[in-house]
């Protein structure tokens, strides 16, 4: 009788990996098409069963602007020139923040379902849920440069470079904020509650409704530096350098009197520290996703 002779498995040809391993946010965009799907899921979703859908994206930054024009613009007292430019170009920084930030701190429970089911990079819910908020974000640059166009916007060579830093600081710290709270809040829930307190206090926290002059006298030199070591403070006063700065008279005045000193200075220390702080971000975030599913 013969007999068969078993021929030994392969051996693997390189190291073992654990089959749950997952690369953090470069993975993310390894799987862009996941990415992109989830994007669409985050959109229907917020949309569903709405006659305009999309189109909202676009009549709710109008109709702010036409309020700040004409309550804050017109009906107020004229002490600040282009008032309600000088405030919506503040409002996209700050909404785009307080949007990721609310967004980002629920995206991981609110997809519990995927966590428990689905092999995927966890990071991928707060980024889809910042490229949301992205989404909204361009339609008021849209709004913003119709005004400014209105207004007369004569932006010199100088008036681009800080509304790309901004961009790219409101970005980075979104993103690493997103990060930290959507994992902190499947552990404590009281998170929720404490971004609910922050996105009430940011609006005043920033010169935005107010200019930067109208609190520059009132600080002393070390509570200045406080206020201005605030992220979004820098991207909102970036922003105002590139929007509402070139509409005015004096536009050169209005850079001494209404900006603070070494404010693109300020900009790139501001988004290094983003930098960083995203890094601490995803080594917070790959330590506790281990227990998402459990805990979810």
């Amino acid at each position: 009788m013969a007999t068969e002779t078993l021929t030994p498995p392969a051996q693997p040809t390189g190291p073992l990996q654990n089959p749950g391993r997952v690369g953090g946010l470069i993975d993310v965009f390894r799987r862009r098409y996941l990415l992109k799907l989830l994007v669409r899921k985050e959109l229907r979703v917020r949309y569903q069963g709405s006659a305009v859908g999309l189109l909202w994206t676009y009549v709710k930054p109008a109709v702010r602007f036409a309020m700040y024009y004409w309550v804050i613009g017109l009906l107020l007292p004229k002490n600040l020139e282009n008032r309600a430019l000088h405030i919506f170009a503040g409002m996209i920084m700050v909404s785009f923040f307080t949007d990721a930030l609310g967004a980002g701190s629920r995206s991981v429970v609110k997809n519990k379902s995927l966590v428990r089911k689905i092999n995927l990079p966890r990071e991928m819910f707060p980024v889809a849920s910042m490229m949301v908020s992205i989404y909204h974000m361009v339609p008021m640059y849209v709004i913003a440069l119709i005004g400014c166009l209105l207004v007369g916007w004569s932006p010199d060579p100088g008036a681009f470079l800080p509304a790309l830093l901004a961009l790219a600081i409101v970005l980075t710290w979104g993103l690493a904020v997103a990060l930290l709270l959507s994992a902190w809040n499947v552990y404590f829930r009281d998170v929720q509650n404490v971004v609910d307190v922050i996105q009430t206090v940011i609006t005043w926290t920033v010169p935005m409704i107010y200019p930067f002059s109208a609190v520059r006298g009132q600080l002393n030199g070390w509570v200045e530096q406080i206020y201005l070591a605030n992220p979004l403070c820098t991207a909102v006063l970036l922003n105002d350098r590139s929007f509402w700065i070139p509409t005015l008279e004096a536009p050169q005045h209005a850079i001494s009197a209404e900006l603070p000193p070494y404010l693109l200075a300020r900009g790139f220390i501001t988004l290094a520290v983003g930098l960083a702080l995203l890094w601490f971000a995803q080594i917070v975030f790959s330590r506790l996703e281990g227990r998402f599913a459990e805990r979810l």
